[in-house]
């Protein structure tokens, strides 16, 4: 009798191995390949069994360019980080740690559409209908045209979209869905797959939008096989601390519009909405501090000030510490070493902590002026005014740079009635902030 074959696949990423092996070589996940049963394998032979149809390549000058049916989610944030509002049949994977909002965010959202007279459908695999009506009463989210499913399963989802003509498509969440087709667990690689994949059939054939909510990882990534993020149109995470008032909403594909575009939500008592005032939210005005200064980051096409901290004290240990939160640390290593060479400052005796207020993490270059300024502001004790803000990216040379749009910067600071800038080079025009030129790392110590 022939030895049945063993098939060996990681839950993670669903590489497939012939082995049991204790680390996977395609993700790095450690302990996460499961035996694949024979019915999962033949399925999996099934599903991988295509027929070829016969194609002619055509010009590209002979395609006619498609155009993109949008409707607005009622949200302003939203409709600008998915770029202009929800595209007909698109799939939109949102993604976030427990307790940051996105049950919260999309039963809100799907109210609003509601309330405009389109159907949406709330598929929730998590909680009973009872949970969901207390969250709905609490956001005011309750609507005729909003549709409730407490549904795991997915053919009796796809009977229901059957039944009426819906316009969105809320499932909470992709982890909890199984299908009968697939000998597999809920959650599992095969499941996951496959449930994304009649998904998005589903959208496009009905123009159906679909909103999808999915676990993370410890390390912050979707959890499932990674090409469910390919098979999107969509990927936003939600990022920020849940004990805080702050969430943001970052988009990191998009098949219809720009990635660089964030939404910034505040949570209040009636769920997570706009937030208003947000040019305030990431700073505070006063008296001057010691180790803190201002600067004005770009995300996507909105200026945002924000509030760079740092702390510096001896260190006791031969290896000192170095800790960033919201700022990158191998830069931080290298800003770090930079003023040991061009100010002398003996700093790797120090522990030296930086913090971005606010939660918001920094990934540009033009806060690396503020950096070191809090940095230098905390060695020597010596206190940064609150109405001066800093503006540059600093080379290994020392040399102070021009960041990219340094004006729509100013005019944020303008806005918020600053009174000087630390700038790499003046502006053309003239402005109501006065404006500083330092070419030099070692001259900042003349402006603070």
């Amino acid at each position: 009798m022939a030895k049945a074959k063993v098939l060996y696949e990681c839950q993670s990423c669903g590489y497939q191995s012939a082995k049991w092996m204790g680390k996977c070589p395609n993700c790095g996940a450690w302990e996460s390949f499961l035996e694949l049963s024979k019915q999962e394998q033949e399925f999996l032979k099934s599903t991988s069994k295509t027929t070829s149809t016969k194609s002619e390549a055509i010009s590209i000058t002979d395609i006619k360019e498609e155009k993109f049916e949008r409707f607005s989610s009622n949200d302003s944030e939203l409709d600008l980080v998915l770029g202009g509002g929800i595209v007909k049949g698109s799939l939109i994977l949102i993604g976030g740690s427990p307790g940051v909002g996105k049950s919260t965010l999309l039963l809100k959202i799907g109210s609003n559409i509601a309330n405009s007279g389109k159907k949406v459908l709330y598929v929730s695999g998590e909680e009973s209908l009872g949970q969901i009506k207390l969250r709905a009463n609490r956001l005011e989210a309750n609507s005729d045209n909003l549709f409730m499913l407490s549904q795991i399963e997915l053919e009796k989802i796809i009977d229901e979209l059957e039944k009426k003509d819906y316009e969105l498509l809320i499932i909470d969440s992709i982890q909890t869905i199984y299908s009968n087709k697939i000998p597999s667990a809920p959650g599992s690689v095969s499941q996951v797959r496959d449930i994304t994949f009649n998904l998005m059939r589903i959208a496009k054939d009905k123009d159906l939008a679909t909103f999808i909510i999915g676990h993370i990882t410890k390390e912050g990534s979707i959890a499932g096989p990674r090409v469910l993020e390919h098979m999107v149109d969509t990927v936003l995470y939600f990022e920020g601390d849940s004990n805080r008032e702050l969430r943001l909403l970052r988009g990191f594909k998009n098949r219809f519009g720009s990635t660089s575009e964030v939404a910034i939500f505040e949570m209040t008592k009636r769920g997570l909405t706009s937030a208003k005032d947000i040019s305030s939210k990431f700073f505070s005005r006063g008296v001057s501090t010691i180790g803190s200064a201002l600067t004005i980051v770009l995300e996507g096409s909105r200026p945002l000030i924000v509030e760079v901290q740092a702390l510096v004290t001896q260190s006791g240990y031969p290896s000192p510490k170095r800790s960033s939160t919201g700022y990158e640390l191998n830069r931080l290593n290298m800003l770090l070493a930079l003023l040991e060479k061009k100010l002398s400052l003996p700093l790797n005796g120090y522990d030296v902590f930086v913090n971005i207020s606010g939660g918001i993490k920094i990934s540009e270059t033009s806060a690396d002026l503020a950096i070191i300024t809090a940095i230098v502001s905390s060695f020597r004790d010596r206190e940064v005014s609150k109405d001066t803000l800093f503006l540059g990216e600093v080379s290994l040379t020392g040399e102070v740079r021009e960041v990219f749009n340094q004006d729509i910067r100013l005019k944020e600071a303008i806005a918020q009635d600053f009174k000087r800038a630390i700038v790499p080079k003046l502006p053309i025009e003239d402005t109501k902030l006065k404006c500083y030129a330092v070419s030099e790392v070692s001259k900042l110590i003349d402006w603070m």
